[in-house]
């Protein structure tokens, strides 16, 4: 398969040459420094240092010619990127399948991914690659599991045993909402975690801060429509896992850096990086209001992102609500 990967950021470069093994890849990225650069260096010290790109592997800044070649495209930009790249999609390669492997909520709409790309190219045939999955760890060739879901559960299946291989599992999955919300939710949750070890709060407090976390992204995600068991597998339980208890989670550090006393900027600065949990947890707790849907843990950590609470706080808030049944 001709795989187009759009987007040379970590992650984007971690699955490039994940398929590398498999497949004939192309990586793009929008800058043509950066291709140049990548090119000279065979390596993206940019973003994903230490990692060999493989002669196979070609890379470049030319965005026409990639897709035009392509038999899936998989777009690796951040959640504020998607609109635009699937836009140009529609435009240049309407026909083309495509996944992206953002996660979150897109900012001023609250709309999920699929839900964005649906607004701005109706017909794609497409979905979501998501799961528990470092970068890092990926491009080391460490064992992985993913999940691929899609509205259309026979492109599901197809893309997922095209795609599948000996060190990353893919899973497909026909519940694209449910999903997608795992994917989103979990950044917050992590952030909330990293408060919390940050705080020195101890292993017990983590357990039941994940755990009622699931409980709220559950809750969120069946109130759009997803379906529960969604929540108990890779997209849900398995990222939740890693991103909240992984030193390698931007989310995680954002937390415990604001239980440090650091500023928010601060923190973004010093990452260098995007966290995708802190505009999810805005967009998260404003869409769940009209919901009805009740999500203490992203209100705290929204009010704590947004400086209106500090982190110990955020703790004396959570843990002095009124008891109720689980």
């Amino acid at each position: 398969m001709r795989l187009a990967v759009l987007g040379a950021g970590a992650w984007g470069t971690a699955l490039a040459l994940s398929f590398a093994e498999r497949h004939t890849v192309t990586l793009w990225t929008w800058q043509a420094e950066h291709a140049m650069a990548m090119r000279a260096a065979h390596e993206n010290s940019a973003f994903l240092p230490g990692y060999p790109l493989p002669d196979t592997l070609a890379v470049t800044a030319d965005l026409p010619a990639t897709i035009a070649s392509a038999d899936l495209a998989l777009v690796a930009t951040p959640m504020a990127g998607l609109r635009q790249t699937a836009q140009q999609l529609a435009q240049s390669a309407p026909k083309l399948p495509f996944l992206w492997v953002c996660k979150g909520l897109e900012a001023g709409s609250g709309l999920l991914p699929h839900q964005v790309v649906a607004s701005v190219h109706p017909a794609a045939l497409c979905g979501a690659l998501t799961g528990p999955s470092f970068a890092d760890e990926v491009a080391r060739g460490l064992p992985a599991a993913i999940a691929l879901a899609s509205a259309d559960a026979a492109f599901a299946d197809a893309t997922a045993l095209a795609l599948h291989g000996p060190r990353l599992r893919l899973y497909a999955n026909d519940d694209i909402v449910g999903a997608e919300v795992g994917g989103a939710v979990k950044n917050v949750m992590a952030i909330a975690t990293g408060i919390c070890d940050g705080l020195g709060l101890g292993l017990n407090a983590r357990a039941a801060l994940m755990t009622r976390g699931l409980a709220e992204i559950t809750r969120f995600g069946v109130a759009l429509g997803a379906r529960v068991e969604t929540f108990m597998g890779l997209a849900g339980m398995g990222d939740l896992i890693l991103t909240c208890t992984g030193d390698l989670s931007r989310n995680r550090r954002v937390g415990l850096a604001l239980a440090a006393g650091k500023s928010l900027a601060d923190i973004q600065r010093d990452l260098g990086h995007v966290a995708e949990g802190v505009m999810t947890a805005r967009e998260v707790a404003r869409r769940a209001e009209p919901l009805g849907v009740d999500m203490p843990i992203t209100a705290t950590v929204r009010d704590v992102l947004d400086g209106n609470l500090t982190a110990t706080a955020a703790v004396e808030r959570l843990m002095n609500r009124n008891p109720r049944h689980e």
